[in-house]
């Protein structure tokens, strides 16, 4: 099985990079640092799961995911995360992510997630499946209905960021 690690910390991708050659008929063909990266080495690798990290500066790992799901179909993706809230999984697996594991995960539930989407199912780790699982049916109103990234905004508005100071923070552009 073919796999891309993208993660923004280099000590982070080699490490995983080593977990997973570990598991029995695990390759990691290639590596990204960030979301236009990861999309790019998709691409070129056509791996069977990208293992994608969420929090990454410029484009984070959502928006990776949606162009990721466009571009490369036939990739799954494994988010990985230290966010365990209901609404970055919903938000993930809204996108098409065929499994979300939180960073404080044992190395054995990586190894279960990354297989069970390459077969097609999806795999939370059981931290975030009970909450999200709570959530269905009280579905998030005000501002925990926005995403993550809208969040991370208005709370930076709030705390007397100017616009522009938001979009160099975040790495994106001011009229976003």
């Amino acid at each position: 099985m073919r796999v891309l690690i993208c993660d923004d910390h280099t000590l982070i991708r080699a490490g995983l990079r080593r977990l997973l050659e570990s598991f029995d008929g695990i390759e990691v063909t290639a590596e990204a640092a960030n979301a236009d990266e990861a999309v790019i080495r998709a691409c070129e690798h056509a791996p069977d799961v990208v293992v994608l990290d969420l929090s990454m500066p410029g484009r984070n790992g959502f928006e990776a995911l949606a162009e990721l799901r466009l571009r490369c179909p036939d990739s799954a993706v494994v988010i990985m995360s230290m966010h365990d809230d209901a609404s970055h999984v919903r938000e993930a697996l809204d996108r098409g992510a065929a499994g979300f594991v939180v960073k404080e995960a044992a190395p054995a539930e990586l190894e279960i997630a990354v297989r069970a989407a390459a077969a097609g199912r999806t795999y939370l780790s059981p931290q975030v499946s009970a909450p999200l699982l709570r959530t269905v049916a009280q579905p998030a109103t005000g501002v925990e209905a926005l995403p993550p990234r809208q969040r991370e905004i208005l709370s930076a508005l709030g705390a007397g960021q100017t616009s522009k100071q938001i979009a160099a923070n975040l790495g994106i552009s001011i009229k976003t």
